[in-house]
């Protein structure tokens, strides 16, 4: 019976060190579990995954793709184009993508098709660009400064058509301007926005007594003298509760203030009345002109309006951009969701029509991406024209749409891999279609590569041409120059081959108009002499490649005698003899 013990007690070991094993796998699979469904599935949930998305949608190129120039120095996004029907409205798209896939993020204009027309790079945040008209003339308006938690400080920017700096806004007071609105009226008027913290008592939503919040306010100035002509402030109108915004660790600190009403857009109605989003408290409101009193609320939780549509009028949620237009209609971006931990609700943008006196509103349009998309910020509605086709920008989703009025689907355009919308990590704040005509007082940019030239001109419009010119004279005027031929522009950048048989080496390319006018030209280029094959075969080339050899020997060998490598490669071989092959007898391996 002893004779068993041992194997008993070895056996009993084995089974309590595989419990043990079993234990901490059991252990290391549940930990894994554990982090794998708190860190890793929510970003999959972020995945907007389809069986019909395209190589540029799944992130092959990058999730923001992006087009490099020889002659322009920055890099444009390089866009996925859908049409149907009638297809894209031809006119040029206005945005400013940024994020941490944009190579320079900025103000820029696409044309239909795409194509880069013009950027500018600004290391700050830039929002809301678009064409503006004041005093009969189009100006290029965007925010720029600094972004914390989707408010701005800085201020609002107005370029003419040579890209030149004309205006500079700022709001009236010891404010620094939001990056959410800034619409120039008829009157020659900006209505601007303003987060501003001030103290409050936020017991009605669970806070301290004495809290803070970010007072919603908004002024309208008159640009020309910078004079304030009216101002608002939402939280001596709109109770703190009446929001839908958590309050979490906000609110105890100014710097931590809590942002309870979130203005992002203002507009003015026929009689002059302003029309304000808020956000956060899923309301349009119409603020009267003279005292600022609210003559009306649609949505959230204070709404007057019976909704005739069944609750599709008045159920936006987190909205942008409410819009006022003459037949009694409003346009908005229904968000719909806040944050990933919403509900999975559908973005879209919509059409309402309001009976005022009658307090009663009524659906007339809903434009959904075929995508199902969910922005949880930013993004707007513009009606492009008279048939009622509108522009739909995504906001926090890299995409803008353009659809019937009926809410059929005419043209759509991507700016990011859609696979990772979710992820923000290419945005627009909004985007809007517009004409344009640009002049820039800069020269055109060239290069000479080879035997082709790139040539191109940030932001000229008008050129249809790129003509070349050889310089055959002492001087250096227009009259130098002699025509060799002319090509079509082709895109932002053409390439142009330069023909086989330009005798003279220096040259240029002068940009012309529809009707032949030259517009500006580049500085005086030169064509590359002679080939790689005639540069290998130059004498003074297997000169310069005969020094470099022989200076390499030399310094080999200097360092050879002076460094004692010699007496280092002498030991090396010395070592190596000591080490012999030794052959076994078969007495050798016995043991």
């Amino acid at each position: 019976m002893s004779s068993w013990t041992p194997a008993l007690s070895h056996a009993n070991r084995l089974r309590s060190r595989l419990s043990g094993l079993h234990v901490v796998t059991i252990g290391a699979i549940i930990s894994l579990s554990y982090l794998f469904y708190t860190f890793a599935v929510p970003q999959l949930n972020r995945l907007s995954l389809r069986a019909d998305l395209s190589w540029y949608d799944l992130g092959l190129y990058g999730f923001g793709p992006s087009k490099s120039y020889v002659s322009f120095e920055y890099e444009s996004p390089a866009v996925q184009i859908s049409e149907w029907e009638s297809g894209c409205d031809s006119r040029y798209t206005f945005l400013a993508p940024r994020g941490d896939s944009v190579a320079q993020p900025g103000p820029m204009i696409l044309d239909s098709k795409g194509e880069l027309v013009w950027m500018k790079y600004n290391w700050d945040v830039t929002q809301d660009f678009k064409v503006q008209r004041y005093q009969d003339t189009d100006y290029l308006t965007y925010w720029e400064g600094g972004e914390t938690e989707g408010r701005g400080y800085g201020a609002w920017y107005m370029l003419d058509s040579t890209y030149t700096q004309r205006y500079v806004i700022s709001p009236v007071g010891n404010y620094g301007g939001d990056l959410h609105e800034f619409h120039i009226t008829p009157e020659g008027t900006a209505l601007v926005t303003i987060y501003d913290p001030v103290p409050a008592d936020l017991t009605p939503v669970g806070g301290p007594e004495l809290g803070w919040i970010y007072d919603g306010v908004f002024q309208e100035i008159d640009i020309a003298t910078g004079e304030l002509i009216f101002e608002w402030r939402a939280s001596k109108h709109y109770p703190i509760n009446s929001t839908y915004e958590a309050l979490g660790k906000s609110g105890r600190v100014r710097g931590y203030a809590f942002d309870f009403y979130h203005i992002n857009s203002v507009d003015k109605d026929d009689n002059g009345n302003y029309i304000v989003s808020a956000r956060h408290t899923h309301s349009v409101s119409c603020i009267d002109k003279d005292t600022g009193e609210v003559l009306w609320t649609l949505g959230g939780k204070l709404n007057e309006f019976r909704d005739l549509s069944e609750g599709q009028a008045t159920n936006f949620a987190w909205q942008h951009d409410a819009r006022w237009h003459a037949n009694s209609t409003l346009t908005l971006f229904d968000n719909a969701s806040h944050s990933n931990n919403d509900p999975d609700n559908e973005s879209r943008g919509v059409v309402i029509e309001l009976d005022v006196t009658a307090r009663q509103a009524s659906l007339r349009a809903e434009y959904f991406h075929p995508q199902k998309m969910r922005s949880l910020s930013q993004g707007n509605l513009q009606v492009l024209d008279d048939s009622g086709r509108v522009l739909v920008e995504w906001g926090h989703s890299a995409a803008f749409s353009e659809f019937s009025a009926d809410g059929q689907l005419l043209c759509n355009t991507h700016f990011g891999a859609s696979a990772f919308f979710g992820f923000g990590r290419v945005v627009s704040y909004r985007a809007f279609k517009g004409t344009w005509v640009g002049q820039p007082q800069t020269v055109p940019d060239a290069e000479v590569l080879g035997n082709h030239v790139y040539v191109s001109w940030n932001g000229a419009t008008e050129v249809v041409a790129w003509r070349l010119e050889v310089w055959d004279s002492d001087d250096l005027n227009d009259n130098a120059f002699r025509v060799v031929s002319q090509f079509q522009k082709d895109g932002f950048e053409t390439e142009i081959e330069i023909p086989e048989g330009l005798e003279l080496p220096l040259f240029r390319l002068a940009a012309l108009d529809s009707e032949g006018n030259v517009l500006g030209a580049t500085e005086l280029l030169q064509r590359e002499q002679g080939t790689s094959f005639e540069q290998v075969m130059n004498p003074q080339y297997w000169i310069i490649v005969i020094a470099f050899v022989i200076s390499g020997v030399g310094m080999f060998v200097g360092l050879y005698s002076c460094c004692g490598w010699g007496r280092y490669f002498r030991r090396c071989r010395s070592r190596s003899s000591e080490y012999q092959l030794v052959a076994f007898s078969d007495s050798d391996g016995s043991v």
